[in-house]
């Protein structure tokens, strides 16, 4: 082959590797599976509780609920309202919690919690409809003030932003403004403000934030401003001026008109109190993969058995890639090709040390029958049979021993594939009397050296993580054995045949 025509092939090679990292950090932006294992993610539990005193007819409570809040991720809702029919509904894009009952009378207290993750990617969802400002009117000496407030802000800013900036400025206290002092008063702020921008042309609401600070109780929403910018709502600190949301506030209400209906009740009040809580990044990843629209790419939707065994499959092409290294580019010779990872898949069911007693007492055992049933002069596959079922008795009596000892090493060993351990035992045999000890000893050494090899690296709990979470990083295992399979050049091993040229330097 020229050099020349392995161009596609290493080009391919290329596109497998890219392919299959490309997929796997695709997977961890679009699932949000984590890298590494151990990753905690902050959750944030907030309770709503809504109190309200019965009056004897059919009660109806609805209350607002946050739908794809700035900075966070619904992660799951619940309501506890014993006796109560609840539902979700929405309407014209607003989310409400609804509960109902029929003839309730005294004190009522109905509960609604949420599951929140904080997450910068979430951003609302741009408005279906351009929002258009509502008129708003004042009657003299109101409108003048309202107009000359309007022009001071104007002439002062350029944009919408800095026009509402500008105009928050001119509605504080100490302004020193007559005009602020006609219109302002601590009920009708925030009113007055929207109405303000409203007539300017300017879209203006009012939003429902909640400060979220671990284990706090009793707590209240305060109010923001939001202004449509053409584009999307901003979010501004009514008194401060200050643009964007603090750190930690969720949004709890924007669009909404109201945020607690109660039709059959009387004194209704709204409180809030919340929890901050850790738990693993991969269990939220799990959780919302049946949600997640390529939730059909994640081995979770499988049964639980079924996972179990993926979990040791998709380990084996490690093996492989270990077996690949040490035959071909240090030069380890085994029994066997692949029997390495087959001894290093028990080991990983039985642990380093007790497989590694069990496996060279099982051979150990059957090489000496071996020798017994060669001196029979039998065909190769009754030979073969007769060792399987030897194998097994080998098997089944460590298992005795193992048990009355106290160890569970016995109990674990029959994770070894029967058929692939007779095998070796009749190539060992075989090798022993072409070749000498020497060459079985070397063989044997070998195949247990890269099983452990290929242990240590199975058995990493990184690896186990991103073979079975990101299985398209076999991809990446495939192209580097690929590779290793044009590799002609001398073996690590062979080098030190060449040691002793060091004297002629």
């Amino acid at each position: 082959m020229t050099s020349r025509s392995r161009i596609p092939f290493y080009f391919a090679i290329l596109l497998l590797i890219a392919a299959g990292i490309s997929i796997a950090v695709w997977r961890h932006v679009e699932l949000r599976i984590p890298w590494f294992t151990g990753e905690q993610q902050p959750v944030w539990m907030v309770e709503a509780r809504i109190d309200f005193t019965g009056t004897g007819e059919p009660v109806l409570a609805s209350m607002n609920i946050p739908d794809q809040p700035p900075g966070f991720r619904i992660i799951s809702e619940q309501a506890a309202s014993p006796g109560y029919g609840f539902s979700i509904v929405e309407d014209s894009g607003e989310r409400r919690a609804e509960w109902s009952k029929r003839d309730v009378s005294g004190a009522q207290t109905l509960y609604f919690k949420v599951q929140l993750v904080p997450d910068e990617q979430i951003q609302p969802d741009r408005p279906r409809q351009q929002p258009k400002p509502e008129p708003a009117f004042w009657e003299e000496p109101q409108a003048t003030a309202v107009e000359e407030l309007l022009q001071q802000a104007a002439a002062r800013s350029s944009t919408p932003e800095s026009m509402t900036r500008e105009l928050i400025k001119l509605l504080q206290p100490d302004s020193s403004a007559q005009n602020t002092t006609l219109l302002v008063s601590n009920d009708n702020y925030i009113n007055l403000l929207n109405r303000m921008l409203n007539h300017a042309g300017i879209p203006a609401r009012t939003a429902d934030g909640l400060a979220l600070e671990d284990a706090r109780r009793r707590q209240q929403l305060r109010p923001f401003l939001q202004i449509y910018d053409g584009n999307k709502w901003l979010t501004f600190n009514p008194r401060t001026a200050e643009q964007g949301l603090p750190e930690n506030v969720l949004l709890w209400r924007q669009a909404a008109t109201s945020l607690l209906d109660v039709v059959g009740g009387d004194d209704s009040e709204v409180s809030f109190s919340m929890l901050r809580q850790t738990v693993p990044a991969l269990q939220l990843a799990q959780a919302q993969s049946a949600e997640n629209g390529l939730g059909f790419l994640s081995l979770y939707q499988l049964p639980i058995e079924e996972q179990g065994m993926f979990r040791m499959l998709l380990l084996l092409p490690l093996g492989a890639l270990v077996v690949a290294f040490m035959r071909i580019v240090v030069g380890i010779r085994t029994s066997g090709t692949f029997m390495p990872i087959l001894i290093a898949v028990a080991f990983v069911q039985t642990t380093l040390i007790p497989g590694l007693i069990a496996f060279v007492s099982v051979v150990a055992i059957g090489l000496l029958m071996r020798g017994y049933l060669s001196s029979l002069n039998l065909l190769l596959v009754s030979r073969i049979s007769a060792l399987i079922i030897l194998v097994i008795f080998i098997t089944a009596g460590l298992s005795i021993v193992g048990y009355q000892m106290g160890f569970n090493t016995g109990m674990t060993v029959t994770f070894f594939p029967m058929v692939i351990i007779a095998w070796t035992i009749e190539r060992m045999s075989i090798l022993w009397e072409e070749e000498g000890a020497r060459e079985v000893f070397v063989q044997g050494a070998g195949s247990l050296f890269v099983a452990v090899c290929a242990f240590l690296l199975m058995s990493a709990p990184l690896a186990e993580h991103l073979t079975f979470n990101f299985p398209e990083l076999h991809f990446v295992v495939l192209g580097l054995i690929l590779l290793m399979g044009q590799y002609t050049g001398y073996k690590l091993s062979e080098l030190r045949r060449f040691h002793p040229m060091k004297a002629y330097d």
